[in-house]
């Protein structure tokens, strides 16, 4: 990564408010708002919703090759294989701790709130559901799972975006890379350089970052609007209110234990937040998080295996949906759900999240899954909360982002890779990146 200088921090800080990246992309969410209330017919027109889709397509194209240069460079350049199996084992534990919270977490705020009690109306045409059902009812044992890493071939698996596969695929070659010693270090050269480069062009792309926000947010607007929400405005709100809840304590506990403030954090990352609020997607500001959690101070070989891991593996909006939008469909068909039956709930939501990642509609196909195992009378009820599904995934693509950026500073400082004074210095001053990058380049 290029290092940034006292002029490069000048330069960012000193920008005009309007040439700030996350300021245009706020300004953009607000007037793709806007275009959609008030005129949603045309928000919905082909051209709004290629904005926010031609933009993600961007951002999706580069994931494959910068989790394959960062993962690799950041094993090869361990001289210790006992290490990086250590920092594997200690995200994994980590995931499952945490995702066992946001589980647990949904359960509890769905039996204190009971969103659904008393629900009446919203009806919606169970077939709508009927293709989740279908991806819920697919295998998705430990073993398809695991033969699911990995790939039918090194290109499929690129051609594909699979973030499992590729890096399975870059684990392995980086581990390669370290027993050739010397006569590696010209190929590593070489893929540290491609790293940067790739890093260059998403710097290109997330200059069209304001118009995808501004594509996916009218369109998103127009096509399902305001009064599509109905009695459902309490689930939507209970979510809100949950994902909030599991950030602030659980995720700004961990974060204190560590030795940060969530808040600063979140500020420090209020770019990339922004981002995936408007594109729905955590997937578009993956690299930025990825450059940005380096710059914070965790070390890039713990940063290329845990953020790739984490996409996969350590879902807490997702988990908290599950089991919230479990106990809220059982409250509105008044289904009683026993002690033990949300305890199931909770365990089968465990696995099912693991086995649907990557999946179109992943938090809906999992949900599916869930219900169907803990009593197959829940999963026509799917089709109440389908019409709000959408304005719930920007919680849930934000909740589990977070999530993974805390699990990546939070694993550096367990394996003693933790600059402190870089992690104070960037908490204290945040550092546009594009802007940080452009100062560099322009001297």
């Amino acid at each position: 990564m290029v290092a940034v200088g006292t002029e490069a921090h000048e330069h960012a800080v000193s920008k005009p408010f309007y040439k700030v990246l996350y300021v245009q992309v706020l300004i953009a969410i607000a007037l793709g708002v806007a275009f959609g209330w008030l005129d949603p017919q045309a928000a919905q027109a082909d051209w709004v919703k290629a904005l926010g889709d031609g933009f993600i397509k961007l951002i999706k194209m580069m994931i494959a090759p910068i989790i394959f240069c960062t993962v690799v460079s950041g094993i090869a350049h361990i001289s210790d294989a006992k290490k990086v199996g250590r920092v594997g084992v200690k995200a994994l534990v980590y995931f499952e701790v945490v995702s066992t919270f946001a589980l647990a977490f949904g359960l509890l705020i769905g039996n204190l709130v009971r969103p659904g009690a008393g629900f009446s109306g919203g009806h919606a045409d169970a077939a709508a559901v009927q293709k989740y059902e279908h991806a819920a009812h697919e295998p998705h044992s430990a073993v398809d799972f695991l033969l699911g890493v990995i790939p039918d071939s090194v290109v499929g698996a690129f051609a594909k975006g699979d973030v499992l596969q590729v890096l399975f695929f870059a684990i392995l070659f980086g581990f390669a890379l370290m027993a050739m010693g010397r006569r590696g270090e010209t190929l590593l050269d070489f893929i540290d350089q491609a790293a940067n480069a790739t890093f260059g062009v998403i710097n290109i792309v997330m200059k069209a970052a304001p118009l995808g926000a501004f594509g996916a947010m009218a369109y998103t607007v127009g096509k399902y609007g305001p009064q599509s929400l109905g009695n459902l405005a309490g689930l939507v709100a209970t979510f809100y209110l949950t994902a909030g809840l599991f950030v602030f304590l659980v995720l700004g506990t961990i974060a204190r234990v560590a030795g940060f403030s969530i808040f600063r954090f979140l500020s420090y990352i209020k770019s990339e937040l922004l981002l995936v609020l408007g594109t729905s997607s955590s997937e578009s500001a993956l690299p930025a998080l990825m450059e940005k959690l380096e710059r914070l101070g965790c070390s890039k070989p713990v940063v290329g295996l845990v953020v790739p891991t984490g996409y996969s593996f350590n879902l807490d909006g997702t988990n908290i949906y599950m089991t919230l939008a479990s106990l809220f469909i059982a409250q509105a068909l008044d289904v009683h759900l026993t002690f033990s039956q949300q305890m199931t709930i909770l365990l089968v939501a465990m696995l099912t999240s693991k086995g649907a990642s990557g999946v179109t509609g992943a938090g809906f196909v999992t949900l599916a899954a869930t219900l169907a195992v803990v009593d197959p009378r829940l999963v026509p009820g799917m089709a109440i909360v389908l019409g709000v599904d959408k304005f719930m995934s920007e919680c849930r693509a934000l909740t589990n982002f977070i999530g993974n950026g805390v699990a990546t500073v939070v694993v550096s400082w367990s394996e003693g890779e933790l600059d402190r004074d870089k992690l104070n210095a960037a908490l204290s001053r945040p550092v546009d990146v594009a802007a940080a990058r452009t100062g560099v380049a322009t001297g």
